[in-house]
């Protein structure tokens, strides 16, 4: 056979543990064996009728073709006006860039902007793929710790010092994935402050913007009066020139598999970026961005009923964990992840998630998937049923005890 030397570069791209241990409780199932499944990050709801209407009427009507790179003038345009009804923020369409998924955001943004030597600051724990193409860019990826104490918050003045004068980017993500975690107006008042004082560009990661608990996401017809709602560096003056916004349908509208995704990019990005987009993916499939259409000017009834079960679940399975013997868990503000601190089990992350799906049949992701500063934890996606989470706890303390 003949060998295939990989090119170096292959050596710093990393993975995402999610898709690696689902491949594992696939096995076991297809062996005949019971999972639970609280590994991956995916709403465990059907996209809403009249979004696959919408893809199904688009198909019919012949949208099968290339479409602008960017995205289609309506999207662009439904994007900008969905941010504006939503205050989110004010923007106009052709800052907005539409993707095949959110991660090419992610790609397109750190390409851009940070060349070989410069430093990408992101949250640890936080998800893998920030560091993992941080570096494939021949970038360093620097690690910003969240910390328990601190509610898995950045604590700013630790950020700070990290800072040096090869820093280009910041990335952010609140609500956060894995911790559940949600930073609040005066965290991004902080950061804000000091990326202008610093000039550094912002990657926001908003992709869980509207599952919060603690606050209340905004609704399309706008929320009532006095209402707390979903804090961004984005709400502070001057931001959107230094800001690119990483959003995207899959988590909002249960619409994983469609792989939509977008971003809204400072003026001077958006031709740059589009170029990437045109050397990659071309542009993104076009019946699916009238589907795209639908779900932002659709009826919001069921993000709102799959954001109260995801506080339902929430409230089951915090109180479970922290009933569970040395397991302890902080209150989830956003997304649909809990992540419980282990260490007094005296087990490391990933010999505890090993144990509970080989032993317990429970799919779970070792705190330390998500960086060094994630040993101690585990992660449990609480995407699945109510009937399932109290099993796998049940199953969990069965190991523990």
């Amino acid at each position: 056979m003949t060998a295939i030397r990989l090119a170096d570069r292959m050596a710093n791209l990393g993975t995402e543990s999610a898709f690696e241990v689902l491949a594992r409780a696939r096995a076991i199932e297809d062996a005949g064996g019971k999972v639970i499944h609280l590994e991956i990050g995916e709403p465990d709801f059907p996209t809403a009728p009249h979004i696959v209407e919408a893809a199904v009427e688009a198909l019919h009507a012949g949208a099968t073709h290339y479409v602008p790179a960017p995205g289609i003038p309506p999207l662009r345009q439904a994007v900008a006006a969905f941010l504006e009804r939503t205050g989110r923020m004010r923007v106009s369409p052709d800052r907005v860039v539409i993707t095949p998924g959110a991660k090419p955001i992610m790609f397109f943004t750190i390409l851009a902007l940070a060349g070989e030597g410069d430093e990408v600051l992101y949250p640890d724990p936080g998800f893998p793929m920030y560091a993992s193409i941080t570096s494939l860019a021949g970038a360093v990826p620097v690690p910003v710790p969240l910390r328990q104490r601190n509610g898995f918050r950045i604590d700013t003045d630790e950020l700070e010092r990290l800072i040096t004068d090869r820093t280009r980017l910041l990335i952010i993500n609140s609500p956060h994935n894995p911790c559940g975690s949600a930073l609040t107006r005066q965290d991004c008042e902080e950061i804000a402050a000091i990326a202008m004082r610093h000039d550094l560009i912002v990657l926001t990661d908003e992709v869980y913007w509207a599952i919060q608990y603690g606050q209340s996401s905004a609704s399309p017809g706008g929320p009532p009066p006095g209402t707390p709602r979903h804090a961004s560096v984005l709400d502070v003056e001057g931001m959107a020139d230094r800001t690119i916004l990483l959003d995207g349908w899959s988590k909002t509208f249960a619409m994983t598999g469609w792989r939509l995704g977008f971003g809204v990019f400072p003026p001077a990005l958006v031709e740059p970026v589009t170029r990437l987009a045109i050397n990659s993916v071309s542009c993104t499939s076009a019946f699916s961005q009238y589907a795209a259409i639908a779900a932002l000017e659709g009826p919001w009834d069921p993000v709102e009923a799959m954001v109260a079960e995801f506080r339902r679940r929430r409230d089951i399975v915090v109180a479970g964990l922290n009933d569970l013997p040395g397991v302890s868990c902080l209150e989830p503000q956003g997304a649909f992840y809990a992540f419980p601190d282990i260490t007094r089990t005296g087990q490391a992350s990933s010999d505890l998630q090993a144990r509970l799906l080989a032993d317990a049949g429970v799919a779970a992701l070792a705190g330390s998937a998500f960086g060094p500063y994630g040993e101690g934890f585990l992660r449990f996606s609480y995407a699945n049923s109510v009937e399932n989470i109290r099993l796998a706890l049940e199953a969990v303390r069965a190991q523990l005890g």
